[in-house]
């Protein structure tokens, strides 16, 4: 850590409550030897820390930088005082190199204690030397022992022995001051969620700063990027999909940090999330308007359903969740257009026929119940004929016109990329009654016919498949009891599929 192996105190050569007799001292002893050319060594060069290299000016530097009382406190923190005979003692053991026997001493006066007149000096010594520490678990254990000090009645201790007797300290702003510069240090070396968790002793005060500190960041860069893109989106609203994709994309990191800081019910969290949901919904949106305004090619149906999905995992109020339902539903019912037009078409075919049916049907028995000539057996009724009139009632010509119309191989494609398995079905078993009862058979069968030949749009691409067997045998093999199929696939969105073995 930069701040400890680089601290000022450490360059000047002293402990941050050296008395200023000591502290002249050492300035003139740095003098003499950087007059005759003799390397400036220091006494607290522990072997934990890194080798430096001191010239006069960086010395001179080092002492201007711990002249003010706020300045001395805000180094001393990440140095060592030597306050007590335990200090003293594991000083002594950090100068020869023995830095586990210096840590025992001062979790001796520490572990399981509060701070008092005795001990504050050992929190802080502690909590510096595990600062120093190479893995997570010391360093969690060195940022508490800093903060129980800085939050304890006996901090101003620490800071009348660092600083002059009248100065006076915010502890709440020295412990956001300490955070502060940790998160500095810890930003290049650990993850978000890495940092939090070195901090998850800590108490509320200074859990509710580091969710402060944590969550500026994140939510700014989300508004920046909602900002960018509402700009891009009413300049180009042909492209308002690619530009609802990437907001998307580009913002998913930070919002997931977010909710890994404060949960989605927090303000911050509700409020930043809807505003980028509803923008991402409005992509949508615009890309459909625009493109049925300028009957493209493209999928644009499918694209503003995707965005608004994306939008709605991401919402968090009832008003945006409700927007984004509407918005699914609007959309899938214009989606299932083709299919219930098609599906509407030919149920009116088939109740017409139906009604004719039963009309003929109906005369025909009123004709057998009131006819004496057919009661008596002297005429009869040609039901040939009957079946041929029923057949012919409805004009196939014209049928097959508004066939033509609405079932042709665009919309033939529309329907079998409905997610609607239910009026898909339908449509097929209408379209089946149509091929049985039609008098001219030929369109409506080769549309069938096409339908079928369309392949479906599959939420998932098949990379590789093996067929296997139980008995691990070659399939030419009598006897084998169970062949599967393992399929590898790779999914390219979310929905319910059925598989059918035959």
């Amino acid at each position: 850590m930069k701040i400890i192996h680089k601290n000022p105190y450490r360059i000047a050569g002293i402990l941050s409550n050296a008395t200023e007799r000591e502290l002249q001292k050492q300035k003139t002893r740095i003098k003499a030897f950087a007059k005759v050319g003799k390397e400036i060594k220091s006494d607290y060069d522990f072997q934990i820390l890194e080798s430096i290299s001191r010239t006069e000016d960086s010395v001179n530097k080092a002492f201007s930088s711990i002249e003010q009382n706020q300045d001395k406190i805000n180094y001393a923190f990440f140095w060592f005082i030597n306050a007590s005979p335990f200090d003293n003692t594991a000083i002594e053991y950090l100068k020869n190199g023995d830095n586990d026997k210096a840590s025992e001493i001062w979790e001796k006066v520490t572990n399981d204690k509060d701070v008092n007149t005795k001990n504050f000096s050992a929190f802080n010594n502690l909590g510096t030397l595990k600062l120093l520490g190479s893995n997570k678990l010391e360093i969690k254990s060195g940022i508490e022992s800093k903060i129980k000090l800085i939050e304890s009645d006996f901090f101003k201790d620490f800071v009348h022995s660092v600083a002059d007797e009248t100065f006076t300290i915010d502890s709440q702003k020295q412990s956001e001051n300490l955070i502060s510069e940790l998160l500095t240090h810890f930003k290049n070396h650990f993850s978000s969620s890495e940092t939090l968790q070195l901090f998850s002793g800590c108490n509320g005060s200074t859990q509710s700063y580091l969710s402060q500190k944590f969550t500026e960041e994140p939510i700014q860069n989300i508004e920046s990027q909602i900002e960018s893109c509402k700009k891009r989106r009413k300049n180009n609203s042909a492209k308002a999909y690619e530009f609802g994709l990437k907001l998307y994309t580009s913002t998913k990191k930070d919002l997931s940090l977010l909710k890994s800081i404060i949960s989605d019910s927090d303000l911050k969290y509700k409020t930043i999330a809807d505003q980028l949901a509803n923008e991402i919904m409005q992509c949508g949106i615009d890309y459909f308007n625009e493109s049925q305004d300028n009957d493209s090619s493209e999928d644009y149906l499918e694209q503003a359903q995707k965005l608004t999905r994306l939008a709605d995992t991401i919402a968090v109020g009832r008003l945006t969740k409700d927007r984004a339902k509407d918005s699914l539903n609007t959309l899938q019912e214009m989606k299932d257009k083709v299919v219930l037009q098609a599906i509407d078409l030919i149920q009116s075919v088939k109740d017409a026929y139906e009604t004719n049916e039963a009309n003929i049907r109906q005369q025909v028995k009123e004709l057998e119940e009131t006819d004496p000539l057919i009661r008596l057996g002297h005429r009869t009724i040609n039901h040939s004929a009957v079946e041929d009139n029923i057949k012919n009632s409805i004009d196939w010509d014209k049928v097959n016109d508004l066939l033509r119309a609405v079932l042709f191989d665009k919309n033939l494609e529309k329907i079998k990329a409905s997610s609607n398995n239910e009026l898909k079905e339908e449509f097929i078993d209408l379209a089946n009654w149509l091929v049985k009862h039609s008098q001219n058979n030929s369109l409506i069968s080769r549309i069938r016919n096409n339908y079928k030949k369309i392949p479906p749009s599959l939420p998932f691409k098949i990379l590789s498949s093996e067929i296997t067997n139980t008995d691990n045998k070659p399939l030419f093999t009598k006897y084998i009891r169970y062949v599967g199929l393992q399929l590898n696939v790779e999914v390219t969105k979310e929905a319910s599929i059925t598989f059918y073995a035959k």
